[in-house]
This record gives structure tokens, sequence and C-alpha cells, in this order.
């Protein structure tokens, strides 16, 4: 059976239901590449940024169930230089890229783990990317997580580098850049 799924453009209304599907994406969908306490340090580097929903950047896929509306996935592109992070992580750059030197950015993907490996990933990049070159960028790139490599990797993304950064409870936060030409 085809899952049936729809995508809109988030809003500010959604952060509370986008917040709880990144938590449950986090818990469970690293499991198989990440112990509990690296799953604890990504946790450091990954939420909300209200400058995706605000710049209208940031998308929701829907699906229903039982009659009603539910987000199944998350996620999109930034005009902005910040690379990866929510409203909470230090050393972000708000300041917008130009599309004539910087790469646009993917940002914040989550999957619910129901629905995961039924394309909610494959249509985030999608819808990222067009738009991304429908504003004038000619680059993208993101900063994966471990669990997220093989997707990317397999959408023809390229790691440019990869950064090891030590958590607050000692454990390892691996971010993998990584760009593809648009």
């Amino acid at each position: 059976m085809t899952l049936k799924k729809s995508h809109r453009i988030a809003e500010l209304t959604d952060i509370p239901a986008i917040v709880a599907l990144m938590q449950t994406s986090i818990a469970e969908n690293m499991k198989a590449f990440l112990s509990a306490v690296q799953i604890e340090a990504a946790q450091e580097t990954m939420g909300v940024d209200r400058t995706l929903i605000e710049d209208q950047t940031y998308f929701v896929i829907e699906s229903q169930r039982g009659g009603q509306t539910i987000m199944i996935g998350c996620g999109g592109w930034g005009k902005r230089k910040t690379l990866y992070g929510g409203d909470h992580t230090q050393g972000r750059d708000d300041s917008l890229s130009d599309p004539s030197v910087d790469a646009a950015r993917i940002r914040a993907m989550y999957t619910h783990p129901d629905w995961t490996r039924q394309g909610i990933g494959t249509l985030l990049l999608d819808l990222g990317e067009a738009a991304a070159r429908s504003a004038g960028f000619k680059k993208i790139e993101l900063g994966s997580t471990i669990p997220g490599e093989p997707l990317y990797l397999a959408r023809g993304y390229v790691e440019v580098n990869r950064e090891t950064h030590v958590a607050a409870n000692g454990a390892d936060n691996v971010v993998i850049k990584m760009v593809k030409n648009l």
C-alpha cells in the first residue's frame, strides 16, 4: 500500500507538534547507529530553529491516520549561514546567505519512526533543493548526523569534513558537513 502524504510550509503554531516529532525521531531512529549517551550528545545541537519557520523554508509532511491529520516528517532548507542546530545552539550565524557565492542549507530533517523508509526524507530533500534552486542558489550543504549520512550519500551529497564535538555528557557528537551542486 502506498502512503498518502501531503506537504505544506510550517507555521509557528506547528512548533509543539514539530518538537514532539523531533523528540520521537531522535529517540527511536538513532538507536541503530548511536548509543544512548551519543544520542543525548547529539540532542545538544538539535531542535527547532524558528528562523526557518519565519523564513517559510520549513516543511511539514502529513498523512491521515484514523481520520486525523498527523505530522509524519519535517525539514527544510535555510537561506541563512547557520549550518545546523536549534534556537538554543551556540555559535549561530543567522545572517542571510548570498546565492551568488554561498550555499543554501538543508536543515532539521526528521521522520516519525512509523514512517521511515517510505520516501519522507527524499521528499523533504526534493522540496528543499527545488526551493533553494528557485531562490538562485547553485550549491546546497548540510550538517549530517551519522544516522542521516546514508540518505544524503544516496542523494548525491559528498562529505566535505567531519567534526567531532564533545558534548556536556562527555560523549562525542559527530557532525558531517556534506555538499551538493544544484
